[in-house]
């Protein structure tokens, strides 16, 4: 025994199936003793509960949903608030840190201190004190909806934000067939651009056409369909608003905290990956004339994103699972609505668990695997 250990890839076998087998004995285990507690307490396992009647209504919800639904369609009402809140939380997160982190590096003074500031302020205040602030401090004392105040055909009240409803009229389709048409034109150009900067080191201007072009063209659909879209505007009925689009509080709240929060993270990224271009390139850039502005667009970001990409894809990670913490604010997204109220109803603990610890697990490797495709198309290729 002791000279088949001595071989190193015989050891490293040894150790490895000494591992696994530790891993399943720990399985089984963890297994029987479930199984003996729920024989113990009169339960049986099994995801047929699925299938009842959910019997608890869910005041904003993205489908239509009824309290005589499913516990399916309940969990895809978590799910889609989840992704909601999430989705728009990222591009708001994103926006807003690389705006602060280009900021903490600009010449003003003012405005450096500014950005500092945000990120001194906003990334070491937990964030679900920041969640509580949105929504206890800012938005609940608001007026009543007979006092809402009014902006732009919008209302805003303690009950939420209600805005103008687009309604899409017969013939809106014709506008989506003209922006898909618009985007891939566009695609096309940024192709050929790239091609003739491959071959004569010369780059056209394609951003604005192709922004032009993704406006003007779905506007000429829009207008030879007939302007096929009209606007349902909220409207104080007794109590209540009636008409338009409403977002509850808690999704307001919670999108602000997760927004502001990460952002704060993602500046810090953005400042340490424009530091990390070498100084020679903004020098260059000066030689040759170029505006501070275009410099940063054309030369230092392209060349910092390959160091802002892998740490911002923990920050988008980190953003998705952290709102879970809407349990706190009763948001009715997965974790409140499934792993709160189905679990407690129907009492099948070990299944609603670990559907909620699946989803988030998919929805994180998912992001991953985005990140890692894009963090591959930025990354430097040789010959």
């Amino acid at each position: 025994m002791s000279g088949f250990l001595r071989k190193p890839g015989a050891r490293a076998f040894f150790w490895q199936a000494v591992v696994v087998a530790a891993v399943l004995a720990a399985v089984l285990w963890l297994g029987g003793n479930t199984a003996e507690n729920l024989a113990r307490q009169g339960k049986t396992a099994g995801f047929g509960f699925l299938e009842d009647a959910a019997g608890f209504a869910i005041n904003f919800h993205l489908i239509p949903y009824a309290e005589t639904d499913t516990v399916w369609r309940a969990f895809f009402v978590g799910v889609l608030n989840t992704l909601l809140v999430s989705a728009i939380g990222i591009v708001f997160a994103t926006v807003i840190g690389f705006t602060v982190g280009v900021a903490q590096l600009s010449a003003n003074p003012l405005t450096r201190a500014l950005a500092v500031g945000y990120v001194e302020l906003f990334r070491n205040i937990p964030l679900l004190l920041q969640i509580f602030f949105w929504y206890f401090v800012v938005l609940r004392p608001l007026p009543p909806p007979k006092n809402s105040a009014a902006f732009a055909g919008a209302l805003f009240n303690n009950r939420g934000a209600y805005l103008p409803k687009p309604l899409a009229d017969d013939g809106f389709g014709w506008v989506w067939v003209a922006l898909a048409l618009a985007l891939i034109l566009s695609a096309f150009l940024f192709w050929r651009a790239r091609r003739t900067q491959m071959q004569t080191g010369k780059r056209p201007a394609v951003f604005v056409p192709s922004l032009v072009l993704c406006f003007v063209l779905p506007l000429f659909a829009f207008f030879a369909a007939g302007s096929p879209l009209s606007l349902e505007f909220p409207k104080l009925r007794g109590f209540n608003i009636g008409g338009g689009l409403w977002l509850p509080p808690e999704f307001i709240a919670l999108l602000l905290a997760l927004s502001v929060y990460t952002a704060s993270f993602i500046a810090e990224n953005v400042r340490a990956g424009v530091l990390a271009v070498g100084a020679g390139q903004s020098e260059a850039c000066r030689a040759l004339g170029l505006p501070p502005a275009l410099a940063l667009r054309l030369v230092i970001i392209p060349q910092a994103m390959r160091v802002i990409i892998p740490p911002l894809t923990n920050q988008y990670l980190n953003l998705a699972k952290n709102s879970s913490l809407a349990v706190a604010i009763a948001y009715p997204e997965l974790v409140s609505v499934f792993a709160g109220i189905v679990l407690n109803i129907t009492g099948n603990e070990i299944e609603v668990i670990f559907m909620t610890m699946l989803f988030y697990l998919s929805l994180s490797l998912c992001i991953a695997a985005f990140m890692n495709w894009f963090n591959r198309r930025a990354a430097l290729r040789g010959r």
